[in-house]
């Protein structure tokens, strides 16, 4: 078994208060890492301190802008070139992961470009978090820990205890993941159906199932605008639900998400900390994922299976 010193952890600009967190849980400081930025821009990256023979985990969202990602990549080349042993990734929120596929002609599958820049770069695994689409695993030629927010979320609903619940997905797409939930919790699973006049902006929403009296909670990976999980919530009201909340992995929150949220019928938008939310609602509430990660890193250090990690 390897000891703690063995191992670094080190984070980008945007997801330091996270991978302090994460640090804090483990038991061991943040490493010294520097980065410079120059006025047109341009930035580098240098490791303070010795990481020759180490295990190094990268913590960093890749969440817009783009530096964030090129920052991790960077990250990951001195790492590489500073004679690391390992390079672990860990993106608790996986950028383009919604360009999963060609769904026109002539678009480009972002997802799969990202991964090849990450492997080209020189990871050598990557840990992340609730996918948009599972198969991106299937983009990288190293090993994927994919965890699942269902973790720390599940327990928070549970102790709600909420009667007469129901968990709703707002679109078809998300019907497995909100089956999941309503599986684990035995409880009904009622779905909407959605049309789209353009990215970002819904047509019409049909509700496939009962509301009527009951508590609904929304379950979702990605919240960007807010416009298709608050038409959903207000749909649900408007059709007799007691009360309507919603669950998500990851608080994109772009836009008028935020003025959405707070003018919409929702009581509660839960979120997990994959990105930092820097805006202010009394609607939104955090819960913290960097004991989860924490856990993973120490299994993956001492070579131990991490399906115990999942709830679902």
């Amino acid at each position: 078994m390897k000891e703690p010193n063995e191992f670094l952890v080190f984070s980008g600009t945007k997801t330091q208060y996270l991978a302090e967190k994460i640090c804090h849980s483990l038991g061991c400081p943040l490493g010294k890492l520097q980065i410079t930025r120059f006025s047109d821009g341009e930035f580098s990256v240098s490791y303070e301190e010795s990481i020759r023979g180490r295990d190094v985990f990268l913590v960093q969202s890749t969440f817009p802008p783009s530096d964030n990602f090129m920052e991790l990549l960077l990250m990951i080349d001195a790492a590489k070139r500073a004679s690391a042993h390992t390079i672990n990734a860990v993106i608790p929120y996986f950028g383009w992961a919604r360009q999963d596929r060609k769904d026109k002609p002539r678009v480009s599958i972002g997802a799969k470009l990202v991964a090849d820049m990450l492997s080209v770069a020189g990871v050598d695994r990557v840990i992340t978090m609730d996918l948009h689409a599972d198969q991106i695993q299937g983009f990288f030629d190293v090993p994927v820990d994919h965890l699942y927010a269902s973790g720390v979320l599940l327990p928070y609903l549970q102790s709600l205890r909420l009667d007469n619940m129901v968990i709703a997905s707002p679109d078809v797409g998300g019907s497995k993941r909100a089956n999941t939930y309503a599986k684990y919790l035995g409880v009904p699973l009622v779905l909407c159906n959605k049309t789209r006049a353009r990215a970002n902006v819904v047509a019409t929403m049909q509700i496939i199932g009962d509301v009527k009296d009951k508590n609904v909670v929304i379950v979702d990976d990605i919240v960007d605008t807010a416009g298709t999980i608050t038409k959903a919530a207000d749909l649900m009201k408007s059709c007799g639900a007691t009360s309507v909340r919603a669950c998500a992995s990851h608080c994109v929150m772009s836009g008028p998400a935020t003025e959405n949220v707070e003018n919409s019928a929702l009581e509660e938008i839960v979120f997990t900390d994959s990105i930092p939310y820097e805006k202010t609602s009394t609607k939104v509430k955090q819960i913290s994922v960097a004991d989860m990660f924490a856990e993973t890193i120490r299994r993956v250090v001492t070579n131990l299976s991490i399906s115990s990690q999942y709830l679902v």
